[in-house]
Protein backbone atom coordinates (compact mmCIF):
# COMPACT_ATOMS: atom_id res chain seq x y z
CA UNK A 1 0.00 0.00 0.00
CA UNK A 2 1.13 3.59 -0.59
CA UNK A 3 1.91 5.92 2.07
CA UNK A 4 0.70 8.92 2.06
CA UNK A 5 3.59 10.92 0.38
CA UNK A 6 3.66 8.71 -2.73
CA UNK A 7 1.77 7.59 -5.72
CA UNK A 8 0.60 3.73 -6.10
CA UNK A 9 0.78 3.21 -9.86
CA UNK A 10 -0.89 0.70 -12.53
CA UNK A 11 0.13 0.57 -15.86
CA UNK A 12 -2.34 -1.84 -17.50
CA UNK A 13 -2.59 -3.16 -21.19
CA UNK A 14 -5.57 -5.71 -22.50
CA UNK A 15 -3.71 -8.99 -21.19
CA UNK A 16 -1.43 -7.88 -18.67
CA UNK A 17 0.05 -5.74 -15.51
CA UNK A 18 2.75 -4.20 -17.04
CA UNK A 19 4.08 -2.13 -14.33
CA UNK A 20 2.79 -1.58 -10.64
CA UNK A 21 4.82 0.56 -8.28
CA UNK A 22 5.01 3.58 -6.22
CA UNK A 23 6.01 6.62 -7.85
CA UNK A 24 6.68 10.67 -6.84
CA UNK A 25 5.32 11.87 -10.54
CA UNK A 26 3.55 10.94 -13.48
CA UNK A 27 3.23 12.43 -16.78
CA UNK A 28 1.14 10.97 -19.51
CA UNK A 29 -0.41 12.51 -22.63
CA UNK A 30 -4.13 13.46 -22.79
CA UNK A 31 -6.72 14.89 -25.39
CA UNK A 32 -6.47 17.81 -23.53
CA UNK A 33 -2.71 17.99 -23.42
CA UNK A 34 0.16 16.66 -21.02
CA UNK A 35 -0.85 15.93 -17.97
CA UNK A 36 1.49 15.72 -14.64
CA UNK A 37 0.15 13.93 -11.07
CA UNK A 38 1.47 14.61 -8.15
CA UNK A 39 0.45 13.46 -4.57
CA UNK A 40 -2.48 14.92 -3.46
CA UNK A 41 -4.12 15.29 -7.43
CA UNK A 42 -7.59 16.13 -7.63
CA UNK A 43 -9.54 12.87 -8.95
CA UNK A 44 -9.57 12.95 -12.69
CA UNK A 45 -10.94 10.42 -15.21
CA UNK A 46 -9.44 11.27 -18.42
CA UNK A 47 -8.88 9.62 -22.35
CA UNK A 48 -5.22 9.27 -22.83
CA UNK A 49 -3.91 9.18 -26.47
CA UNK A 50 -0.81 7.79 -28.06
CA UNK A 51 2.07 8.62 -26.88
CA UNK A 52 4.91 8.25 -23.87
CA UNK A 53 4.50 7.49 -20.14
CA UNK A 54 6.46 8.97 -17.77
CA UNK A 55 6.76 7.44 -14.04
CA UNK A 56 9.08 8.96 -11.91
CA UNK A 57 9.24 6.32 -8.68
CA UNK A 58 10.19 6.47 -5.26
CA UNK A 59 13.51 5.54 -5.99
CA UNK A 60 14.39 8.09 -8.18
CA UNK A 61 14.39 6.01 -11.31
CA UNK A 62 12.06 6.71 -14.39
CA UNK A 63 10.25 4.73 -16.25
CA UNK A 64 8.89 5.08 -19.62
CA UNK A 65 6.04 3.50 -21.32
CA UNK A 66 4.74 3.60 -24.69
CA UNK A 67 0.71 3.34 -24.87
CA UNK A 68 -2.64 3.41 -27.09
CA UNK A 69 -5.25 5.39 -26.51
CA UNK A 70 -7.06 4.69 -23.12
CA UNK A 71 -7.85 5.74 -20.06
CA UNK A 72 -6.36 7.29 -17.13
CA UNK A 73 -7.91 7.41 -13.10
CA UNK A 74 -6.65 9.28 -10.87
CA UNK A 75 -8.21 9.39 -7.09
CA UNK A 76 -6.70 9.02 -3.33
CA UNK A 77 -2.99 8.84 -4.36
CA UNK A 78 -4.14 5.73 -6.96
CA UNK A 79 -3.15 6.59 -10.48
CA UNK A 80 -4.20 3.59 -13.00
CA UNK A 81 -3.98 3.60 -16.86
CA UNK A 82 -5.34 1.32 -19.04
CA UNK A 83 -4.54 0.69 -22.86
CA UNK A 84 -5.22 -1.62 -25.18
CA UNK A 85 -1.43 -2.16 -25.95
CA UNK A 86 1.98 -0.87 -22.85
CA UNK A 87 5.30 -1.53 -23.66
CA UNK A 88 7.71 -0.02 -21.35
CA UNK A 89 10.84 1.24 -23.25
CA UNK A 90 13.23 -1.64 -22.38
CA UNK A 91 11.03 -4.18 -24.09
CA UNK A 92 11.11 -1.69 -27.47
CA UNK A 93 12.97 -3.10 -30.08
CA UNK A 94 13.97 -0.09 -31.88
CA UNK A 95 15.05 -0.77 -34.96
CA UNK A 96 11.57 -3.01 -35.45
CA UNK A 97 9.83 0.38 -34.65
CA UNK A 98 11.72 2.34 -36.82
CA UNK A 99 10.93 -0.51 -39.71
CA UNK A 100 7.12 -0.47 -38.44
CA UNK A 101 6.87 3.67 -38.63
CA UNK A 102 8.12 3.44 -42.21
CA UNK A 103 5.75 1.00 -43.35
CA UNK A 104 3.29 2.76 -41.72
CA UNK A 105 4.00 6.07 -43.59
CA UNK A 106 4.69 4.36 -46.52
CA UNK A 107 1.70 2.64 -47.02
CA UNK A 108 0.15 6.35 -48.10
CA UNK A 109 -3.09 4.94 -47.32
CA UNK A 110 -4.95 8.09 -45.66
CA UNK A 111 -7.28 6.39 -43.18
CA UNK A 112 -7.51 6.07 -39.50
CA UNK A 113 -5.99 2.89 -39.11
CA UNK A 114 -2.81 3.71 -41.17
CA UNK A 115 -2.43 7.17 -38.63
CA UNK A 116 -3.22 4.83 -35.76
CA UNK A 117 0.01 2.93 -36.96
CA UNK A 118 2.10 5.92 -37.53
CA UNK A 119 1.10 7.54 -34.13
CA UNK A 120 1.56 4.18 -32.60
CA UNK A 121 5.14 3.76 -34.11
CA UNK A 122 6.18 6.76 -33.06
CA UNK A 123 5.16 6.52 -29.32
CA UNK A 124 7.23 3.64 -29.57
CA UNK A 125 10.24 5.34 -30.43
CA UNK A 126 9.87 8.22 -28.35
CA UNK A 127 9.82 6.01 -25.55
CA UNK A 128 12.95 4.50 -26.63
CA UNK A 129 14.90 7.52 -26.88
CA UNK A 130 13.45 9.33 -23.87
CA UNK A 131 14.49 6.59 -21.23
CA UNK A 132 18.11 6.49 -23.37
Amino acid sequence: MASSDTLQVELVAADRLVWSGEAKMVIARTTEGDVGILVGHAPLLSVIIEGVVDVQTVEGETWVAAVDAGFMSVANNRVSILSEHVEMSHEIDLEKARQDLERAKASGENDDEAEEAVRRAEARIRAVERAS
